[in-house]
């Protein structure tokens, strides 16, 4: 879109409705509460104690302009803050809203109903676990799997620019899912898992796609190996990692100047029984923590975005971007 056309009617209608769902003191405390998780319309009713259908209609008026972006699961709609895109006719002024936004403190009575829709979620999530244990034994994505982060994580990959002939490279593709998605905006993709059953299920989703483009690699991403790529990722793997501040600095090494690792992980959280259930080393990761050891494997934080689920979790999708030429080797 040229920024520098003429104010046309319908251009303005579009700046007048940002303007519009930023004049509002609960809209803005709503964005305010969408900054690090995503919350359902029942959730936010709750949290700013008024009725579902007020809620609705403030919900409404921000989706309209394109402030907050919805994921469905099941029967339940969640709600996010919505990327910002420069590009765009009030993209700027939407970027620079969200930083005035993030800059407010939430009422203590909001952060108080905040933290019991979280622990309600807490009980949830092991409800949901003691419901379908052997499931859960079975199959790991029962937690967060990938259908159910895959849109975020796409609106944050295509949110960066890469130029023509980029490269990418997943850490773990665990049964292959997310590599037709990458095999389709890159030009070479090299996928690497230590663990040959789960590398034969990432060849046979190869097979099935036709994804020329793929090199699957049986090799631990931590040792010694020469693989570098404009873009690296990792979903649902860090937690396995005995040492993730480590694991960190070692990955931000694959990653080549100016580019970027892009990491989906599960918020933290106290559900003990994923660890012997689902072979979790850590019960999820604090926002800051992923920052400041990406900080110091020379990794500048980017956008994030945050999905809730219904069975409790919180997942976080999560850019960071290689800044300089010379990574450290510690």
């Amino acid at each position: 879109m040229n920024l520098n056309a003429p104010i046309t009617p319908q251009r303005s209608d579009e700046l007048a409705a940002l303007c519009k769902a930023g004049g509002d003191p609960l809209r803005l405390n709503v964005l305010r509460a969408l900054a690090n998780d995503s919350f359902g319309v029942l959730e936010l009713a709750q949290i700013f104690d008024i009725g579902q259908s007020g809620m609705s209609h403030h919900l409404k008026v921000l989706a309209q302009a394109e402030l907050v972006a919805t994921r469905r699961e099941g029967n339940a709609i969640f709600y996010r803050r919505a990327l910002p895109d420069s590009q765009r006719l009030g993209g700027r002024l939407h970027s620079a809203l969200l930083e005035e936004v993030d800059d407010l403190a939430l009422p203590q009575e909001v952060q108080a109903r905040i933290a019991q829709v979280q622990q309600r979620r807490a009980a949830t999530s092991q409800d949901f676990f003691l419901r379908v244990e052997e499931k859960f034994r079975a199959q790991q994505d029962l937690i967060a799997g990938l259908p159910q982060y895959r849109e975020s994580l796409l609106a944050l990959l295509d949110k960066l620019s890469f130029e023509a002939g980029a490269s990418a490279l997943e850490v773990g593709p665990g049964d292959g899912g997310f590599l037709p998605d990458l095999a389709r905006r890159f030009e070479q993709v090299t996928a690497m898992d230590n663990s040959p059953t789960m590398l034969e299920l990432a060849r046979q989703v190869c097979e099935r796609n036709e994804l020329s483009n793929v090199n699957l690699q049986l090799a631990d991403a931590l040792g010694a190996t020469d693989v570098e790529a404009d873009c690296v990722v990792l979903n649902m793997v860090l937690h396995h990692f005995s040492d993730p501040a480590q694991a960190l600095r070692l990955l931000a090494r694959r990653v080549k100047a100016g580019g970027s690792l892009l990491v989906t992980e599960l918020c933290s959280h106290d559900q003990g029984w994923a660890r012997e259930a689902c072979g979790d080393l850590w019960l999820g990761f604090e926002q800051d923590d992923l920052a400041r050891w990406a900080n110091a494997a020379g990794l500048a934080p980017g956008d994030s975005l945050y999905v809730g689920l219904r069975n409790g979790f919180q997942i976080q999708v999560r850019h960071f971007q290689r800044t300089t030429g010379d990574i450290q080797h510690r």
